[in-house]
């Protein structure tokens, strides 16, 4: 195969797929972007624009199509960059069943754990190339992408397409690493998203906000240590992840003393999240009604509940979150108000 010759299909023009499928696009690959009506006729319009660093760039004329149907109508894919949220697996893939002879695998980069199978289920197991992306990105605008601060990305190692996937986005800048053990790679991006994610979301705070108050801290440690239990209950081993070393996390939550893993854990915050906030808090307080909670501190609970792993802390988590959500109850009902939440689990 001719790795210069492959052509991407992305799913999702959001912060992501405009940073992954743009990366390809300025490196030579041919992409396709599939976008909602309301957002294409302006990425079309105004292109994207990638700030990637020192390097400024701007995609005149992306191909924005609206649909997988019309995406089809380009031509073949080699691959699919599948880049929408979690809570959008399910139904959108539905949609997609009866294409599923014409469609290339999902290189699946979203978080959570259960969107490999969701999409296997639809698609076929062939279809799923697992992957994790730890550079931190985030949306100025739509179809504007600033890069806060670069990583990498991991893929599955056991793909046929894995090491032209790899070869690619080397060229393309986006630092991939293969991974043997998909599984492991998955649940330990799922553990460095959790932290300060659902608090920062219910309490309105920042994660250096959340970090610095001793009890905050000793809750996110909490349910750090139950996911951590639930993987290994699984045989699932904790793995770094390019730039992120999840080893020394894990090591850190699991055995040093929170007076001492305290002061490690803050300065990673600050250097880890660049200057945006949680993606959780970002959903909430975009008003869009969804949150991937239920996909992160939900899997962790209901993984737990499978195999007898108590995990208080993220059910309590997920439920207040997905409360808020929903507007159940009001979104500045636990903001700035961390011990309502605390009392919530009798702390």
């Amino acid at each position: 195969m001719n790795n210069q010759n492959l052509r991407f299909l992305v799913y999702g023009a959001g912060a992501i797929g405009t940073y992954i499928g743009g990366s390809l696009t300025l490196s030579g690959y041919n992409c396709v972007f599939i976008e909602r009506q309301e957002l294409a006729a302006e990425l079309e319009q105004q292109g994207l624009f990638l700030h990637l660093g020192e390097t400024h760039e701007h995609i005149r004329k992306p191909i924005i199509v609206t649909s997988i149907e019309a995406a089809l109508e380009h031509g073949y894919f080699d691959a699919c960059i599948f880049a929408i949220k979690s809570y959008d697996t399910q139904t959108t893939v539905q949609d997609l069943t009866l294409l599923s002879m014409n469609l290339p695998p999902f290189i699946c980069i979203q978080n959570g754990v259960e969107n490999e199978s969701i999409i296997a289920s639809a698609l076929g197991g062939k279809k799923v190339i697992p992957a994790s992306l730890t550079s931190a990105i985030s949306r100025s605008r739509t179809g504007e992408i600033i890069l806060e601060r670069k990583r990498g990305i991991g893929i599955a190692a056991d793909h046929p397409l894995s090491r032209a996937l790899f070869d690619a986005f080397s060229k393309a800048g986006l630092s991939p690493k293969l991974y043997h053990d998909p599984r492991s790679m998955k649940w330990s991006k799922l553990v460095t998203n959790l932290i300060c994610n659902a608090s920062s979301a219910i309490l309105n705070m920042e994660p250096a906000e959340i970090i610095a108050d001793k009890d905050l801290y000793r809750l996110e440690i909490i349910q750090l240590r139950e996911a951590l239990q639930v993987m290994k209950i699984q045989d699932i081993h904790v793995t770094d992840l390019p730039g992120t070393p999840v080893r020394s996390l894990a090591f850190a939550v699991k055995r040093l003393p929170f007076g001492i893993s305290q002061p490690l854990i803050q300065r990673s915050i600050g250097v880890g999240r660049g200057n945006k906030m949680p993606s959780f808090h970002i959903d909430l307080y975009s008003g869009r009604g969804k949150s991937e909670v239920d996909f992160l501190n939900g899997a962790v609970v209901r993984f737990g509940e499978k195999y007898g792993i108590p995990t208080p802390v993220n059910k309590l988590l997920t439920e207040t979150l997905n409360k808020l959500t929903i507007g159940e109850i009001g979104v500045d009902s636990f903001s700035k108000n961390p011990r309502k939440l605390l009392n919530l689990l009798g702390d």
